[in-house]
């Protein structure tokens, strides 16, 4: 074993003893969010309670490479071979709507199919399939699940604290702070706030242009790490369509994904970033960018899209309908901390309550075939 990487124990978590009744809370306003999505954001259907608005359903394949060092070479990554794959683009709200109501958080959420091994959930362990649900940042704005109780409040009702001009954005970074006034001045979330600060600053891109981080970490075989999405430089440089005037039409960062991936191929690089010391690359602080200088990433696989038309309204049927979440996973690869660990529960009773009030058939797909042409 490499002496430089941390190795994975059970106690590089701590555990939180609020952590199950915060998380029925949480899961309680979730569920409500969804149920009443049907109306209040106009679409007719129930959307996700995050990543509401998709940007595209797109196939791709995952080649995991070979001759990685042993430390690298770790779970789904130890043997080289090609994975056929899809991958759903969307912006980080609750809410749909114009993109310029959004803002500019984006997530990569990519689907690997033929993974050998159960996956960590419970109810669905042979589905072959293995999830990621990255997002356009190093760093997360909410470290515990009694903080989230309050930001995800905040979020689902930002449209409303942004309406009222310069006062409401002045009640929004106060109440972010303070915790709508329930911690005390020696506990304000101020971490929480400067990284959501650094996430409301991203710029405006194509969304093939953006690098996408596991939101904390993860194991990584007997590692931990984070894993990033980077743009293959040579894919990056072709782009054509790439800084994106969100004030220029109600749809820009869709439209902009279906004309590139029309004219041309498109690849990322698969990146590991293994966990050298604990103190300065935490498991349980969200809002720490695990610095390069470290531990740098090391690309472990390829995830190439092909040229592909995504450009029909039942591309947007066959995305809404699937589901992605990072617990959907072997358990080589668990996701660590306990913020990462409230979304195995949430994201699953988000999924289940949409797919049914949406009469949608929740089921995963064996292949990419059954969805693309």
């Amino acid at each position: 074993m490499a002496t430089g990487f941390i190795p994975y124990t059970r106690d590089v978590e701590v555990a939180d003893p609020q952590f199950d009744q915060n998380l029925q809370t949480v899961i309680g306003k979730t569920e409500r969010y969804i149920a009443e999505s049907v109306e209040s954001e106009g679409t007719g259907r129930a959307v996700r309670d995050a990543h509401a608005k998709g940007y595209g359903l797109v196939r791709g394949e995952v080649e995991i490479l070979g001759g990685l060092p042993a430390e690298y070479a770790q779970g789904v990554y130890a043997a080289p071979g090609r994975h056929g794959a899809l991958i759903r683009f969307s912006n980080g709200s609750p809410h749909a709507g114009a993109d310029a109501r959004l803002g500019a958080a984006t997530g990569l959420a990519l689907k690997i199919f033929d993974i050998d091994g159960p996956t960590l959930l419970e109810d669905e362990p042979d589905t072959r399939t293995f999830d990621y649900a990255n997002i356009n940042a190093p760093i997360f704005f909410c470290n515990t699940v009694e903080h989230y109780l309050f930001i995800q409040d905040l979020f689902l009702q930002a449209p409303a604290y942004f309406a009222e001009g310069r006062p409401g954005v002045h009640r929004f970074y106060r109440d972010f702070v303070t915790g709508k006034g329930t911690l005390d001045q020696e506990d304000w979330a101020w971490d929480e706030f400067l990284a959501f600060l650094r996430l409301s600053q991203l710029p405006k891109v194509n969304v093939l242009l953006s690098s996408y981080w596991t939101m904390g970490a993860v194991r990584h075989g007997d590692y931990i790490a984070k894993v990033r999405f980077a743009p293959d430089p040579a894919s990056a440089d072709a782009v054509v369509r790439r800084a994106m005037d969100i004030a220029s039409a109600p749809e820009v960062f869709r439209p902009a994904l279906v004309a590139e991936l029309g004219e041309r191929p498109y690849a990322f690089d698969i990146q590991v970033q293994l966990c050298t010391d604990l103190e300065r690359m935490p498991v349980e602080d969200v809002t720490v960018e695990w610095p390069e200088k470290l531990s740098p990433f090391v690309t472990v696989a390829k995830l190439r899209i092909p040229q592909q038309d995504i450009s029909g309204e039942d591309n947007l049927e066959k995305m809404d309908a699937l589901s992605f979440t990072p617990w959907r996973v072997t358990a080589e690869h668990a996701p660590l901390g306990n913020i990462m660990r409230a979304r195995k529960e949430v994201y699953r009773r988000s999924s289940v309550l949409r797919h049914k009030l949406n009469q949608q058939q929740r089921e995963e797909p064996r292949s990419a075939d059954e969805l693309l042409p």
